[in-house]
């Protein structure tokens, strides 16, 4: 189901030509890479996490992590991920397929300045066997992200 909205977005964004569905598994970042032919950092990792009562995404570039005191300098509190049920329920897509297109409403993106030395970057589009091949720039502008923020460790 979260597939078929992801990619329903993705249609109306005229960006469905993009979708990739590989048969192997891209619920991880390496499983990811390898599925789709690219670099772990290439992957736009997209985690969930609960600032001030909602669901925020922010889509990284695979190999990175979130730093704390970045985290909280630009949020004004501690990281604190979604648990699994807690991010189908409040974003709507399972992880593993979490992704920042056809997400419910109420769910705030933002793209990590990481993304930004990429050609090209793969987000998930809704499941565990997607990715979607955009710019850094067509990510941003088609997920309706807030905005840019600097929030993985260097």
């Amino acid at each position: 189901m979260s597939l078929e909205k992801a990619k329903k977005y993705l249609a109306e964004a005229g960006y469905l030509d993009r979708v990739i569905e590989p048969e192997e598994s891209t619920a991880t970042v390496p499983l990811a890479a390898m599925a789709l032919g690219t670099t772990e950092g290439e992957i736009g990792k997209t985690l969930s996490f609960a600032v001030d009562g909602r669901a925020v995404l922010i889509v990284m570039k695979g190999d990175s992590r979130i730093s704390n005191q970045k985290f909280k300098a630009q949020f004004h509190t501690k990281a604190k991920m979604l648990t699994y049920e807690q991010a189908e329920e409040l974003v709507g897509h399972e992880p593993g397929g979490v992704c920042p297109f056809g997400v419910n409403d109420g769910v705030t993106v933002y793209i990590d300045e990481s993304l930004r030395q990429y050609e090209y970057v793969y987000p998930a589009a809704g499941n565990d066997h997607s990715g979607v091949k955009l710019t850094p720039d067509e990510l941003f502008d088609i997920s309706r992200a807030a905005g840019w923020v600097d929030v993985t460790k260097d």
